[in-house]
């Protein structure tokens, strides 16, 4: 099974890592530590490089938080914070994705060499679709959101979500084909956390197979989600600090490969790395 992207056809038949580069002050997950005014730009850089190091076989950068509540960045701003880091991350010899919405920030990051466009809408907000569609070649991986980030917490989905999800994804990537984009560029990521219950999250991950049945690569993102703090804390510490989210998130990434994820998006690379190594040794 191949993931057709910019400059790599990537061999997906065996679970690969995706590890992510937050170019972002305020990310749910490491609170802008690698992006500071003191360091500047230089840290994420850096994070790149040690990512691949660790085993990460693609990068995922982002601009913009999307962490419930997150708000909006401003169009220049997310340039301003990705595009330098795509620029240094395209050298280090694996494929570039990016996490975006905004079709000006798709355009500017392919032109410069990205490889996949990873977007929480599923490309609907306005000229999305266009942006991918006039590239040759690009990756793209589709989320389901149910609502925004903004609110996508506060009501979240009803009732039983694998076949909603499972509904949503085949759409919007048939709308994709219908544009002239090759099956074999698209990836469905189910959205763990973006507008599910703790309990809907688990479904998803339960019953994962049922999504392969649209017939394509799944990417899955469980690392530090806040529903693995729920089911892992205890009556004296109800909530994991982030730091102690590893264990639960590797456990949960290797899950989600034995169900059938192609891609794991994690920020825990080395750890996941030897987990999957231990996993492929009894598989």
């Amino acid at each position: 099974m191949i993931w057709q992207t910019s400059r790599f056809e990537l061999d997906v038949s065996r679970p690969r890592i995706m590890g992510i580069v937050n170019a972002t002050p305020d990310s749910f997950s490491d609170g802008g530590r690698y992006f500071s005014k003191s360091d500047g730009l230089a840290g994420v850089f850096r994070l790149c490089e040690q990512l691949v190091q660790e085993g990460a076989d693609l990068l995922d950068i982002g601009g913009e938080s999307t962490r419930p509540g997150a708000p909006p960045v401003p169009l220049e701003e997310e340039l301003a914070r990705v595009l330098p880091v795509v620029r240094h991350a395209v050298t280090l010899g694996v494929p570039v994705s990016v996490d975006t919405y905004k079709a000006e920030v798709m355009r500017a990051v392919l032109d410069v060499g990205t490889d996949i466009i990873n977007d929480v809408w599923a490309l609907r907000q306005p000229g999305a679709v266009q942006a991918v569609a006039a590239h040759p070649a690009c990756g793209v991986c589709l989320m389901h959101m149910h609502r925004e980030p903004q609110t996508m917490q506060a009501a979240p989905m009803q009732g039983d979500v694998v076949p909603q999800v499972l509904s949503f994804l085949k759409q919007a990537a048939l709308d994709l084909q219908g544009l002239g984009i090759q099956k074999s560029r698209i990836v469905l990521d189910p959205g763990v956390g973006f507008g599910k219950t703790v309990a809907q999250n688990f479904s998803l991950l339960a019953r994962q197979q049922e999504l392969l049945a649209a017939g394509y690569p799944l990417l899955a993102g469980w690392s530090r989600k806040s529903s693995l703090a729920a089911v892992c804390g205890s009556a004296s510490q109800a909530v994991l600090h982030m730091d102690e989210r590893q264990l639960p998130s590797v456990a949960a990434a290797l899950l989600a490969v034995e169900r059938g994820a192609r891609i794991v998006r994690v920020h825990d690379v080395r750890a996941t790395t030897l987990a999957l190594k231990v996993w492929g040794a009894a598989s």
